[in-house]
């Protein structure tokens, strides 16, 4: 498969992960990466933090196991290093949710910026600097006013 095709699965895989409800999932592809978010004043770093964050900011239903989201991520432009070891790539999320009391909206649109690397022949994240746009009713995804 194509690296930078590799690195796009990557990202979606992120997406489909969150909407699965699979947080520790989610985790294991920041176990030797970072999540940031300058504006905010955050940072998590590895397994273990990236875990805990999650855990502590996004609600999740007992009905479904998920938080009820779709997250789309569009306008990938990934950028491949010379050295054929490292990569970076941007693009842009949208959220949209639906539950028993919120009509199916979009919630949050934003961009990352995503650093990557390679482990054992394999890409992984290296860093993800996550970027808020808008914002619309996030009450029924976040357990924390944004």
């Amino acid at each position: 498969m194509e690296e930078s095709r590799q690195i796009e699965n990557l990202i979606y895989r992120y997406a489909e992960l969150i909407d699965d409800g699979n947080l520790e999932e989610v985790a294991e592809l920041f176990r030797n990466a970072e999540i940031v978010s300058t504006v905010h004043g955050m940072r998590r770093e590895g397994f273990d933090e990236v875990l805990q964050m999650y855990r502590s900011s996004c609600r999740i239903y007992e009905t479904t196991g998920t938080p009820l989201t779709k997250h789309l991520t569009t306008n990938v432009i990934i950028e491949l290093d010379e050295d054929g070891k490292t990569a970076s790539a941007r693009s842009y999320y949208t959220v949209f949710q639906q539950t028993d009391e919120l009509p199916l909206q979009p919630i949050i649109a934003g961009h990352y910026h995503d650093t990557f690397h390679r482990v054992g022949g394999q890409w992984c994240f290296d860093t993800r600097e996550m970027f808020v746009d808008l914002t619309g009713d996030l009450s029924h995804h976040l357990l924390f006013e944004l």
